[in-house]
């Protein structure tokens, strides 16, 4: 398990007492005379986020308040739990009384835990908790452990993850799990996947099409596509330097599609699982591709360049046209795809596109109950004609600069016959700490996804 949980009855375990207005009267009364004149002396309320460490007997710990909303409240952060995380001294922990949602309560305290120390030493948390009864620790645990991969792919510099070292993290998934890899580049990435080549031409770190698979051939197939721009100047239509600043995290999409296939593999579902990453850096030279240039993509359309910095679009297309033609029963994109979404949604609310009204009914479902949501967008068809080209079958991008999450979409739908397909404009980072969500790279959609699958195919 997660390093974060112990089973009960391993260890002491230090009480945590969820309280609120209407449950401290009765909660309190677990708490010795002692305890109880302590509390009071301190002037605590039981309010949400609020937290008290009650002196035990000895001089120690007897025991942490920690205030929760009401059972009512129309609005609950299952994750609020997690602020104790960094507050409470080391030691091993239990609930005594259940919060809100208990399996969610523990869940947060592992992702609160994580620490980015590549590059600066941060002093270890140890805080560790015993899982709650009737939890999963060991599913508790693969959800952290995709969490933490994904983090550290989106949070590590460009400088020190482009391509091959994307490939590489891509390669030890698979092969954690025993999965068949294989990448194509060089020339065949030109011949094959152009509009991918056609991206990443302009940096001297090769572009390629990473593909693993794993899971009986007889199984229900899924696919996994995860966008894997390790860096986006924009190409020559250049971003400001405001919005270059995190474009690191342009790859947040391959790493929602590795996290994701981790948990799917450790859980050994009955699904034949493949995962394609298209992996490539929009850099600047002599050699990058230009506005208004026409390039022909793996499924045959032709694809004129209205501007550079819509880049993402063009390498998902090639491989959700590969992912599309052994017609798997689902195919799933993750992508930092459009500003228009965050614009639209904000930061915490990734876009959803599909044509499939029960696959998103499923996946919204399972988001709110995972407290990982998303929210629904259409796919409108009459604004396809914003894509129009007078001499390609179609533009990257769409004329007027309206709807931009939604053109975008359509554009990625020319290039997948299947129904079953889920389009996830997502943006893959914290920009500010909240409980069990530190800043920075963050894992989004995947375990929405991760629990209706689990339904579906468990």
């Amino acid at each position: 398990m997660h390093p974060v949980y112990v089973k009960a009855g391993t260890m002491p375990a230090t009480p945590i007492l969820f309280v609120n207005e209407a449950n401290y009267a009765q909660a309190s009364k677990v708490l010795d005379a002692r305890e109880q004149a302590f509390v009071k002396a301190t002037g605590f309320e039981p309010k949400a986020g609020k937290h008290l460490i009650v002196q035990g007997p000895d001089g120690g710990i007897g025991g942490i308040l920690f205030g929760i909303e009401a059972a009512d409240a129309a609005v609950k952060d299952h994750f609020r739990a997690a602020a104790l995380v960094p507050l409470l001294p080391a030691g091993t922990y239990r609930f005594a009384n259940a919060p809100h949602d208990a399996r969610l309560a523990a869940l947060s305290f592992a992702l609160a835990s994580y620490q980015f120390t590549r590059y600066r030493k941060a002093e270890a948390r140890e805080v560790k908790l015993v899982v709650p009864d009737g939890v999963d620790g060991e599913d508790l645990s693969r959800m952290a452990e995709a969490a933490f991969l994904a983090r550290d792919l989106i949070n590590t510099p460009s400088n020190d993850f482009g391509p091959q070292e994307l490939e590489d993290a891509a390669r030890k998934v698979a092969s954690e799990h025993g999965a068949k890899f294989s990448v194509t580049i060089g020339a065949e990435i030109e011949k094959s996947f152009p509009l991918i080549h056609a991206v990443g031409m302009g940096s001297p770190r090769a572009p390629r099409l990473i593909d693993f698979t794993w899971g009986q051939e007889s199984d229900p197939k899924v696919t996994l596509v995860g966008k894997g721009v390790c860096f986006d100047t924009g190409g020559l239509d250049i971003k400001p330097d405001a919005s270059m600043l995190n474009m690191k995290k342009d790859m947040g999409g391959a790493a929602t599609a590795l996290g994701l296939a981790h948990m799917i593999m450790s859980r050994k579902l009955k699904v034949r699982l493949r995962v394609l990453i298209p992996a490539v850096e929009n850099s600047i030279s002599g050699a990058s591709f230009r506005p208004r240039d026409i390039f022909r993509s793996r499924k045959g359309i032709t694809v004129e360049i209205g501007n550079t910095d819509a880049e993402g679009r063009l390498i998902l297309a090639d491989a959700l046209s590969l992912a599309d033609e052994e017609k798997p029963a689902l195919i799933v994109d993750f992508a930092t795809l459009t500003g228009a979404a965050r614009v639209a949604l904000g930061p915490d609310l990734p876009a959803a596109f599909t044509d499939d009204d029960r696959l998103a009914d499923d996946f919204l479902r399972a988001g709110l109950a995972e407290q990982d949501p998303a929210w629904r967008l259409p796919l409108w068809k009459p604004y396809e004609a914003m894509l129009d080209s007078k001499i390609a079958d179609t533009n990257n991008v769409s004329t007027g600069g309206q709807g931009g999450a939604i053109t975008a979409a359509l554009f990625l739908r020319k290039f997948v016959a299947a129904q079953s397909w889920l389009h996830l404009d997502v943006f893959a980072w914290n920009t500010a700490a909240k409980p069990g969500r530190p800043e920075g790279g963050e894992l989004q959609t995947a375990r929405a996804l991760y629990a209706m699958l689990c339904k579906r195919y468990g």
